[in-house]
């Protein structure tokens, strides 16, 4: 049985990356829903039909667990998910409860980058409203970014000059950077590169991918295989043959 990973786009290689580091001997289904990304500018109807158009897709193979590895689906969809279906659903959340735990007694402010409908969503306000109690989050849409990962550019001087575009003014108050769009990560680079050094950059990634483990081991559904694991790649309901995108996405997922 395989483990599912359900993105937009290609975010979600970024959550696929951890899994595949923490359970290599898993077989992983990834499908990314290219074809209508973006999901943060849309309405969290659209969002939520259309993910669940994609689990549908999804539940046609021999599926064990889904993740949502996408902030906006998660948002949108997961609770009504989680109703329908009876396998194991782990979704995304921001990674606010660290960075506020971290930031708290400091003085220095938290900045969380994410999609215009996550940021609007009552399940994120949620979130904040209840780790954040000394209101020191504040949030920075970022739409753009996943336009230019779903072109496969991650650096640059169009991406640079985008995000010193957004960044407040006073970002030497912030310690932290919340990435809380899993396209995000794969611009980890250049955001070193424009912030300053003091700051630190996190996702909620590695924690979504423990959970899952956990999950897994509690239900008793780990692999038991000792071989690694097989990877299918699909985008909007297609098998991805081209060797050229496979080669992009297996560069995300290995490098």
């Amino acid at each position: 049985m395989s483990i599912a990973f359900f993105d937009s786009g290609i975010g979600g290689l970024s959550v696929l990356k951890e899994a595949l580091a923490i359970m290599p001997n898993e077989d992983y289904i990834y499908y990314g829903d290219t074809d209508n990304a973006p999901y943060g500018t849309k309405t969290k109807e659209e969002v939520r039909d259309l993910t669940f158009n994609a689990v549908k897709f999804l539940t046609n193979f021999n599926i064990k667990a889904l993740v949502i590895a996408c902030n906006t689906a998660t948002s949108a969809a997961v609770r009504e998910l989680r109703e329908y279906y009876d396998f194991p659903i782990i979704g995304m959340e921001p990674a606010i409860k660290p960075a506020v735990e971290k930031n708290c007694h400091t003085g220095a402010r938290v900045l969380t980058l994410a999609t215009p409908l996550t940021l609007r969503e009552e399940k994120f306000k949620s979130l904040v409203s209840r780790f954040d109690t000394n209101h020191i989050v504040d949030m920075l849409p970022a739409p753009k970014l996943v336009e230019f990962a779903e072109k496969f550019i991650f650096d640059g001087p169009e991406v640079e000059s985008y995000l010193k575009s957004i960044l407040p003014l006073n970002i030497s108050e912030y310690g932290t950077l919340v990435l809380g769009c899993t396209h995000f990560p794969l611009f980890k680079k250049v955001l070193a590169r424009v912030l300053p050094s003091k700051i630190d950059i996190i996702d909620g990634n590695r924690g979504t991918v423990k959970h899952l483990h956990d999950v897994l081991e509690e239900k008793g559904m780990l692999s038991k295989s000792t071989d690694k694991g097989r990877i299918s790649f699909y985008r909007s309901g297609l098998e991805i043959k081209d060797k050229i995108l496979l080669d992009k996405y297996l560069h995300i997922i290995n490098g």
